[in-house]
């Protein structure tokens, strides 16, 4: 029989305080590292383990590999959002806040092993190209997209300015595939964007929340004021399929639309430092004209603070689907060699105290969409929720009885990929809305 002999104990059990130490000098610092407790028999046999890999698996594995795997399923365990991100996940995790790579253009994600175009942006190299919504890319130059992650996908994508790429697509309605060479460009992201839709009624869309998104949405709204000779009647707001982004900038969003010192949102966690509450520091911009925000099951997490913060507030109506549900803060802890630690460290809540995570936001009007005459042609438009991804953190709060909920105004739409069904119905309730208000002041 074989024998083993595994790694120091002591050695091992200040190697994983060193690993816990590094990138959180400042937190550790401040607390006894006798403290924590440490379970040595589980301990031991991580060490036996780790020391049966290094002698008898079948290829030589390095340490760094090894160690770096320990850590991502250690986070992995926690919660679908918690992770470890090397110097190349961290540098992708920074662009992604700023807007700014070189690309394609295309909002991408996954669907049975395959890249799904969800939209094409606006004026980018990919729109140019005559790529489409709907598209299923099923080859990246010579790579197969079958096999690969989102993220290893996408870094395909992405590349130096004036580079090409040739995308093989599958298209509904095409015999074939589609071959379409793409030249990349410098991507920058507009996140926000605005128009009139009718004399005295605005349009808002904000597709993510980026670093700079609450001085566009500010630049936004003013330009509709001025369009409408400072007499704006009313604004729609468009969350739909907003994943979310940076706190920051749902909480200046809100304070847009808020009056000075209205709560906006407040965290909770283990230590004090997850503990914060965030306010309106300014006056309601359009001086409380009405406002509808559209939310869907894509809607997550910074689009549910604004969501959950005007609703609580009373100041806008929101329409559509219940918003996707993730209800926690992830802090981006810095680590060695530019690599970082993402960590759920707290909970946020709405002003009035309700808990958003794996729940999400129920619209004052809940809209249900008729996407075609089967129900399998419904059931593909099914998303996929917070409370769907394994090991999502539990919503901490008793669930309202049936009897004390709100009334919610239920509506049927039927809606095409020709024109937006939702977006009309929701100009027709802000009309209403507008006229309410009118009234009421005469």
């Amino acid at each position: 029989m074989k024998s083993y002999k595994p790694l120091s104990l002591g050695l091992t059990i200040g190697l994983l305080i060193g690993l816990l130490v590094a990138g959180s000098h400042q937190v550790l610092a401040k607390r006894d590292a006798a403290a924590l407790d440490l379970p040595l028999s589980d301990i031991q046999l991580f060490t036996d383990i780790y020391a049966r890999i290094k002698k008898d698996y079948v290829e030589e594995v390095g340490d760094h590999k090894l160690l770096e795997g320990a850590i991502r399923g250690m986070l992995g365990s926690l919660d679908p959002h918690s992770s470890y991100l090397s110097q190349e996940e961290f540098k992708e995790l920074q662009i992604g806040t700023t807007g700014e790579f070189g690309g394609l253009g295309i909002e991408v994600g996954m669907e049975n092993g395959f890249v799904k175009v969800i939209s094409p942006i606006e004026d980018t190299p990919a729109d140019k190209a005559g790529v489409k919504a709907g598209d299923v890319i099923i080859k990246l130059d010579e790579t197969e997209v079958k096999g690969l992650t989102l993220n290893e996908a996408v870094k395909l994508m992405r590349g130096k300015r004036g580079s090409k790429i040739l995308l093989t697509i599958v298209r509904e309605g095409e015999a074939k595939p589609l071959e379409i060479s793409v030249t990349r460009d410098v991507i920058r992201v507009k996140s926000v964007r605005s128009r009139i839709l009718e004399p005295g009624f605005g349009y808002i869309r904000i597709s993510s929340f980026q670093s700079k998104t609450t001085r566009n949405v500010i630049a936004a709204v003013e330009k509709l004021l001025k369009k409408s000779d400072q007499d704006l009647s009313g604004l729609i707001l468009d969350l739909r399929n907003n994943p979310g982004g940076v706190l920051t900038g749902a909480v200046g969003v809100s304070d847009i639309f808020l009056n000075d010192g209205e709560l906006i949102v407040f965290t909770k966690g283990r230590v004090d430092d997850a503990e914060l509450n965030y306010s309106a520091s300014t006056n309601d911009t359009l001086d409380g004209a009405p406002v509808v925000v559209l939310i869907n099951e894509g809607s997550a997490s910074a689009s549910e603070i604004v969501a959950g913060a005007l609703q609580d507030h009373n100041r806008a109506v929101i329409m559509g689907q219940k918003s996707f549900g993730k209800g926690s803060v992830q802090t981006i802890l810095p680590l060695k060699e530019n690599s970082a630690l993402k960590l759920t460290t707290a909970r946020y809540y709405t002003p009035t105290g309700k808990s958003i995570q794996s729940e999400g936001i129920v619209p004052d009007i809940l809209v249900e969409e008729i996407h075609g005459e089967s129900e399998e042609d419904n059931k593909r438009f099914k998303f996929v929720r917070e409370a769907d991804l394994k090991g999502h953190l539990e919503n901490n709060q008793e669930k309202e009885q049936e009897g004390q909920q709100k009334d919610v105004k239920h509506i049927t739409i039927t809606v095409d990929s020709e024109e937006d069904a939702v977006l009309d119905e929701a100009l027709s309730i802000l009309k209403d809305l507008a006229k309410e208000k009118d009234s009421a002041s005469a």
